[in-house]
C-alpha cells in the first residue's frame, strides 16, 4: 500500500547529510551520502542512522518511507566525484538492497528511490528542459530495481520535475515531486508553488508532491489553493534560516524539535509522509510523529 492509496500516516527520515556531517563527523564531499555504501563500514554507518526512525514508525504504529541514500548518485555528481558509470550504477543498486535488508521484520514499509537535482539544490546555475532533465535521470532511475516508487528531493523549478516524472513512468515506477521554496513560500525558480504543481501535473503523471528543504513558517505564503490536495508530504528544516543563510552557516541550527513537530500539526495539509531535511534528526521525527498522531 503506497502512502497515496491510503489516508495513513507514513514517517520517514531526517536530514541524513547533517547528521552524518554534525553528528558522526564525516566528511561527505558535495554533500554525496551514497559513496558510503562502498564498504561495510560505510553500509553500517547508514544502517545505524536509519534503524532509529524505522523503530520509531514501528512504536506508533505507523508506515515508514525507507528513502535510499542517493540524493547525488546521479551522473555529474558522480563524475565530479571521480566514479565512472557502472560505479554508479552499482552504488544505487546497493542502495535499494540496503533498504531491502532494513525493512526486513517491518510492517508498511515502502522504499522509495531517491533522486537530487542536477545542479545546485538551492540556486541552480544551469536549468534543463524537460527532456534534457528526462535523459538524465533516467540513468539513475533505471539502476533502481526493486523499489515501489521515486521520488525527486529539492527541486527547484517545474522542468527537471516533469523530466524526472516522464523517466519514473518510462520505468514502471510511481513519481512523487518534492519542491523546496525559499522564505517567501516561492520556488527558487521564482514560481509560485501552486503555479509549479499545475505545470507538472500537465505534462507528467506524478502520485502525489512533497515540500522539503524550507521551514513550516516558509510555508505559510504558499498553501492556499485548490491545489494543495497534491501535496502529501512535508519534510521540513529544522532551522528557520534562509537558503542563502544556511549556506552561509559553518554550525548547525537544529532547532527546537518539539516546536517544529507542532508546526507540522498546523499546516492546512493532508499530510501522508512527514520527516525532516537540513538538521533534523530522529528526536524531530519523533515530536512530528507525536503531534500528528
Amino acid at each position: 500500500m503506497l502512502p497515496h492509496h491510503t489516508d495513513d500516516l507514513y514517517l520517514t527520515d531526517g536530514g541524513i547529510e547533517t547528521v552524518l556531517i554534525f553528528d558522526e563527523g564525516l566528511e561527505l564531499p558535495l554533500f554525496a551520502a551514497f559513496p558510503l555504501l562502498g564498504d561495510e563500514a560505510g553500509r553500517d554507518t547508514l544502517r545505524r542512522y536509519y534503524r532509529p526512525f524505522l523503530a520509531l514508525a514501528a512504536e506508533h504504529g505507523l508506515g515508514f518511507v525507507a528513502e535510499t541514500p542517493t540524493w547525488r548518485a546521479s551522473p555529474r555528481w558522480a563524475r565530479e566525484l571521480g566514479y565512472e558509470d557502472a560505479a554508479l550504477d552499482a552504488f544505487n543498486r546497493r542502495a535499494v538492497e540496503l533498504m531491502h535488508e532494513l525493512r526486513a521484520g517491518y510492517d508498511r514499509v515502502v522504499i522509495s528511490g531517491c533522486v537530487g537535482p542536477s545542479d545546485d539544490g538551492y540556486n541552480p546555475s544551469t536549468r534543463l528542459s524537460p527532456g534534457q532533465a528526462q535523459d538524465y535521470h533516467a540513468v539513475q532511475i533505471g539502476s533502481f530495481d526493486g523499489v515501489d516508487l521515486v521520488t525527486a528531493i529539492t527541486m527547484t523549478y517545474a522542468e527537471e520535475a516533469i523530466g524526472v516524472a516522464r523517466a519514473a513512468a518510462d520505468a514502471g515506477r510511481p513519481c512523487v515531486i518534492s519542491f523546496t521554496v525559499e522564505t517567501d513560500g516561492r520556488l527558487p525558480s521564482g514560481q509560485p508553488l501552486g503555479d509549479a504543481i499545475a505545470q507538472v501535473d500537465a505534462a507528467a503523471d506524478v502520485a502525489y508532491y512533497m515540500i522539503n528543504c524550507a521551514h513550516p513558517t516558509h510555508l505559510q505564503h504558499a498553501l492556499d489553493g485548490d491545489w494543495t490536495e497534491r501535496v502529501r508530504g512535508v519534510r521540513a528544516n529544522a532551522s528557520a534560516l534562509s537558503h542563502a543563510e544556511l549556506d552561509e552557516a559553518e554550525t548547525l541550527d537544529a532547532g527546537d524539535p518539539h516546536d517544529l513537530g507542532a508546526r507540522y500539526a498546523e499546516l492546512p495539509l493532508r499530510l501522508n509522509v512527514v520527516g525532516g531535511c537540513c538538521g533534523t534528526d530522529v528526536r524531530h521525527v519523533a515530536a512530528m510523529a507525536t503531534s500528528l498522531v
